[in-house]
């Protein structure tokens, strides 16, 4: 028989990522329980009140038009699901791309056949609202837009509020990619107008990988029958199962992942909520930054524009510095930092959400001046 590996690694490391992230040892814990995905113990007792809380979590005072779809796989999956419901046959796209994320919808409209356009931003500029409104006007056709709010390839943060506004004085449907900022960053997508919004276990609400979901009106739920183009990436079927079947899943639940989920919620609600949460995650990226800079890091963006979430830095121009020598140096240290993304620039991420502290920011500063002191002497 093949020697299979332990699958615990000999040193828990502080993962500095847009997610899978660090989580509490009490959200893991939750996972040592086994349920069945059909018993109404499961259902009723633990889905329903996740649902529930989601809706509540993104809007204050507008949670009767809205609804929760839980489904199983990764982010990327729930933002194919969305676009390949949400948009029917006479229907028309608009899709703003500064990033990784935002060219993935891109592939996805491409391959699913949807009627589309993207504007192209490039991957360190912010969307230009003057040039969303021009394509608006040119295309009067278009009837949704969609957008990342947190664009981790660079850390950027979206300008939501302001494209929200636009989209609800023009009648546009939007869609939102709050992947990794829904949980760590204040919002009500009722009164911005949001359609769709969907994120993931794994990212602010600091749950685990396995399932996303989508909170979106319930007109716009209902009016997505008959549109999948997929058996499994249904969301009207999803979501009409829940609804009518006390919160059961058509196909089989990822139950340890939502027990953890539910936890991380209950952390979250005791943290005080969302904006006790963008109150840490903001202290540990404004400490993260200013302590790069002090070590002679300069960040790929201009302040203003960063999020909470991610930091993008440029690459040491040091002869010495490698990326797989930096991350073995640091990881040795306990801390797993994330290469860079951006095509036009060599650089690095360093993620500060998951349970994380200031103070471990601190100590990830000090790790990194030990690393350049033994790969750039």
């Amino acid at each position: 028989m093949t020697e299979i590996p332990a699958a615990r690694p000999a040193v828990d490391y502080l993962l500095l990522t847009p997610g899978p992230l660090t989580t509490t040892a009490t959200v893991r814990a939750a996972m040592l329980q086994d349920s069945c995905t059909w018993d109404s113990d499961y259902n009723l007792g633990v889905v329903e009140p996740v649902r529930r809380e989601l809706v509540r979590l993104a809007t204050a005072r507008h949670g009767a038009d809205y609804s929760c779809v839980l489904l199983q796989g990764s982010g990327t999956y729930v933002v194919e699901c969305v676009l390949g419901c949400a948009i029917g046959k006479q229907e028309r796209l608009l899709i703003i791309n500064n990033g990784a994320y935002g060219a993935r919808m891109v592939e996805m409209a491409r391959l699913l056949g949807l009627n589309h356009l993207e504007i192209d931003c490039g991957e360190t500029q912010r969307p230009n609202l003057a040039e969303i409104e021009q394509q608006l006007i040119a295309h009067p056709d278009i009837t949704h837009l969609a957008m990342v709010h947190c664009e981790t390839t660079t850390g950027m943060l979206n300008p939501l509020d302001e494209v929200a506004a636009l989209c609800r004085l023009r009648g546009i449907r939007l869609i939102v990619d709050a992947m990794s900022s829904f949980g760590g960053i204040p919002m009500d997508i009722g009164e911005l107008g949001v359609e769709f919004l969907i994120s993931s276990a794994n990212k602010c609400i600091q749950g685990v990988p396995g399932f996303g979901f989508v909170v979106a009106r319930r007109r716009a739920l209902e009016a997505c029958a008959g549109r999948a183009r997929s058996l499994s990436l249904d969301l009207h079927g999803q979501w009409h199962a829940m609804e009518t079947q006390g919160g059961k899943w058509r196909f089989t639940s990822p139950t340890h992942v939502v027990l953890a989920f539910a936890q991380a919620l209950r952390e979250l609600e005791l943290e005080g909520g969302i904006s006790a949460r963008h109150r840490r995650y903001s202290e540990n990226q404004q400490r993260l930054v200013e302590g790069m800079e002090r070590l002679g890091f300069r960040p790929l963006l201009a302040r203003h524009w960063h999020s909470p979430i991610i930091t993008a830095f440029h690459s040491p121009t040091h002869p010495g510095y490698r990326f797989a020598d930096f991350y073995q140096a640091l990881k040795g240290q306990g801390f797993v930092i994330y290469p860079g993304k951006v095509s036009q620039a060599d650089c690095f991420r360093i993620g500060n959400i998951g349970d994380v502290s200031p103070a471990q920011i601190d100590a990830l500063l000090a790790a990194v001046a030990k690393a350049c002191e033994q790969i750039m002497a």
